[in-house]
């Protein structure tokens, strides 16, 4: 079953998109905690911001997509479970942000630097590192960075790694365990109570959790849900993954994946 709004932590989807594009305080500092850098100030380009290149094609909802005083963009993305499919989604976002940063006519030196930062619950490549960066570099010179200003970043809260920094540690077990240890994990379950307690929040989560489940029923879930079926599917994965994945990108119970399965293959 669907949780119950006031069971919500902030590695929940929708109460990580809430209190990062409200919370400029919290965005600002998660940013800076995992990227290890100083930032003046944030703005927020757009609240969960949407992305349609075309009418009828395959747009994007982006949790948390704010500026720096730099121009650099940024998208953190909450992603509780592994869905298999993570590179590709990263490449995706990156090339709908490129293609909405850059007007009909203008430079390509006009792109912004951006970074694609998926903070993942379970460890995305079995690495055991905290944080996975990644650029583009030339393989036959591995010194040579394309430099195209494009930055993809895989947080990996699993992580026992002896090399992780206290605070990091602290907020991976503020995701895990939602234990509170510093200052920042106090801020952000102080946040995470008051949004608790927002009213038309709940309203809105219940509204939200209520018109997934309809379109399962009525086989016309937002992203096309068998159509989602149909490429895993020819991609080999296992009807248990599947499910598993359909659970996290389209925020749905279990009960619900099985039964968009089942429809698939009723159609097929």
């Amino acid at each position: 079953m669907k949780k119950a709004y006031e069971d919500l932590t902030f590695a929940d989807n929708f109460m990580f998109c809430k209190i990062m594009s409200t919370d400029s305080g919290i965005c600002k500092g998660l940013l800076e905690l995992l990227l290890d850098v100083k930032l003046r100030e944030i703005v927020y380009s757009q609240k969960q911001k949407e992305i349609e290149i075309t009418y009828d094609g395959k747009g994007v909802r982006l949790d948390a997509y704010v500026e720096d005083a730099n121009s650099t963009v940024y998208d953190i993305e909450m992603q509780k479970v592994d869905t298999n499919e993570l590179p590709k989604r990263s490449r995706y976002y990156q090339g709908m942000i490129d293609l909405d940063l850059i007007e009909r006519g203008a430079l390509y030196n006009d792109l912004k630097k951006s970074y694609v930062i998926f903070v993942c619950l379970t460890d995305p490549f079995d690495r055991g590192l905290p944080i996975y960066t990644f650029k583009n570099k030339c393989i036959q010179a591995g010194d040579l960075i394309l430099n195209d200003e494009t930055v993809k970043i895989f947080v990996n809260a699993s992580s026992e790694s002896p090399n992780i920094t206290p605070d990091i540690r602290n907020f991976f077990d503020y995701l895990k365990y939602n234990e509170v240890k510093d200052e920042f994990t106090r801020r952000i379950s102080e946040s995470v109570t008051k949004a608790i307690e927002h009213k038309k929040w709940r309203i809105e989560y219940m509204t939200y959790t209520a018109f997934y489940h309809d379109a399962i029923v009525e086989g016309r879930a937002e992203g096309r849900i068998l159509e989602y079926i149909s490429i895993r599917r020819e991609e080999g994965m296992s009807d248990e993954a599947i499910i598993s994945s359909l659970k996290t990108r389209f925020n749905i119970s279990e009960e619900e994946a099985v039964t968009a399965i089942k429809g698939y293959k009723d159609e097929a």
